[in-house]
């Protein structure tokens, strides 16, 4: 029984390299790999069948879906995201096509569609790894989104161009499908908080989203991000997602195991996968300089940039089509790009800190609209993250206090406090920058509500660094993490489940009817 010796060594492999701090996917990868190795040196066979093959599709299709169900399409159609996707895909090709060609005498096409293929960047890996930080919807989490959507259109061309086969004419009709939103909205509301909910997504991630955009000539792929998208604006939109969450996590192991099951290279295979990962960093500093190049702050554009730093699985599929004998070369450039991005975007704010003074230094004079100095003016509490415990601090606070202002990183919760009548400002608490153009001379306390424990360590940080000497709370849900954000600078850092059962004991003591006293005899 094959998928029990997956899981076996998913598990086994997964918790060691999680134990030495690394993300528990290149233990998942590694495990394909050691598979692979025990299928080559003993009788035992090991290898991708049908079934691993198509749970790791899934696992990417419902990938690419929460990834849609939080993204507002309208903010990723901008300059930086499709000026920056198509230039660094026109230099990529035009500086690894002549090179390909010298270095390995390869005849102009196939060191093209190599060339091609390396300018891709990892959609899963790069979603996973700002899911996972929770900075999907920052700022520079929505331009990497952006650009790695643009590239998926390359790709889908390419691959188009290279298969000699175009969209069916009846792909003309993904056109009219906004014209469903309002049946999607409804079905969701129908649906509950149960397991129909978790259907609904795979129905519509899988079934509508992934073959019926197959049906009509174009990826699944591309239909699985589309349908999350169009739910994106719905309130109940990452209830959907939370439902998801564990089908997609156990699904997208078997995508990472596919990888390293796929086979053991040869050496020239590991020669070339050795290269590309010694000018990986050249493919991140690109990135770096063309979004700077678009305004972007030295922030912003080295955290987009490094989670862009690595090899598609995208060129896989292309090499599939257009240079099936280098499927298994491009696994291993694709797989030994993940073992380095995957850990060093773990530390990509250290990273930033430390690195900070050089890096500002090619910023431009003016900077992008989102990415603005901010003045709180004469605010006296603060409230940094406004999510659910956010807001409710914030319409508490402002029954009493004239004066409170909320942050939050992201830009489309932003506008819809501001709808509602709250006085809430773009700005990301994890960003250096920020806090170097950030004016609050009247401040007197700050609530913490950021969802991520790193943010909160960060602001806690920055704010006495920068003198502030007022009242600093934040809330967590665990008693060791409540402790590093005291550590950090924080007056009290309290736990959340344990003020939820403060705050309904109150309820009750202020709201109960009053009993009659007891008499002598009653019971």
């Amino acid at each position: 029984m094959p998928e029990a010796i997956w899981i076996s060594f998913a598990f086994a492999l997964g918790l060691l390299v999680k134990a030495i701090g690394l993300p528990p996917l290149v233990g998942y990868l590694a495990a394909g790999f050691v598979l692979s190795g025990i299928s080559a040196a003993t009788d035992i066979a090991v290898e991708a069948t049908d079934v691993l093959a198509h749970i790791a599709h899934l696992g990417v299709l419902l990938l690419l879906f929460t990834v849609g169900l939080k993204l507002k399409l309208r903010s990723i159609v901008s300059a930086e995201v499709i000026g920056g996707s198509l230039l660094h895909f026109g230099i990529t090709c035009v500086v690894f096509t002549p090179g390909l060609y010298l270095l390995m005498d390869l005849d102009w096409q196939t060191a093209f569609i190599l060339a091609i293929a390396l300018s891709f960047s990892s959609t899963v890996l790069a979603a996973k790894v700002l899911e996972t930080k929770r900075e999907l919807r920052a700022f520079h989490g929505r331009v990497a989104i952006g650009i790695l959507i643009m590239q998926d259109l390359l790709a889908l061309v390419v691959m188009s161009l290279a298969a000699g086969q175009t969209p069916s004419q009846w792909a003309l009709i993904v056109f009219g499908l906004p014209l469903l939103r309002p049946l999607l909205f409804r079905l969701l509301d129908a649906s509950g908080h149960d397991e129909l909910l978790v259907l609904l997504g795979l129905l519509l991630a899988l079934v509508v989203g992934g073959l019926g955009f197959e049906a009509v000539g174009l990826s699944s792929e591309l239909g699985a991000l589309v349908f999350g998208a169009m739910l994106a604006n719905h309130p109940r939109s990452q209830e959907l997602a939370k439902s998801l969450w564990s089908v997609k996590e156990v699904f997208l192991v078997g995508f990472f195991l596919q990888i390293g099951i796929g086979g053991l290279p040869d050496g020239e295979a590991l020669v070339f996968a050795a290269v590309a990962a010694i000018v990986l960093p050249l493919k991140g500093l690109l990135f770096f300089l063309l979004l700077l190049l678009f305004r972007l702050r030295a922030r912003s554009g080295f955290l987009s940039a490094l989670s862009l730093t690595n090899y598609s699985e995208f060129g896989l599929i292309v090499a599939s089509v257009a240079l099936p004998e280098w499927l298994i070369p491009l696994a291993i450039t694709v797989s030994l790009s993940f073992v380095i991005s995957a850990p060093v975007n773990r530390y990509a704010h250290a990273l930033y800190e430390r690195w900070s003074g050089t890096l500002v230094k090619f910023e431009s004079q003016t900077h992008h609209p989102d990415e603005q100095p901010i003045s709180l003016g004469d605010t006296k509490v603060l409230v940094m993250g406004m999510g659910r415990t956010g807001t409710a601090a914030y319409d508490w606070l402002r029954e009493s206090e004239s004066e409170v202002i909320g942050l939050d990183s992201d830009p489309a919760k932003t506008q819809k406090h501001q709808a509602e009548g709250r006085n809430v400002v773009f700005a990301d608490a994890e960003d250096n920058t920020f806090w170097q153009g950030l004016h609050m001379p009247e401040v007197e306390a700050v609530i913490l509500a950021m969802n991520d424990i790193e943010g909160k360590l960060i602001a806690a940080r920055m704010l006495r660094r920068r003198g502030f000497t007022g009242y600093v709370v934040a809330h967590t849900m665990y008693a060791d993490e409540a402790k590093k954000i005291r550590e950090a600078g924080a007056d009290e850092a309290y736990l959340t489940m344990s003020e939820t059962g403060v705050a309904l004991a109150s309820h009750i003591r202020d709201h109960r009817p009053a009993l009659p006293p007891q008499t002598a005899g009653t019971s």
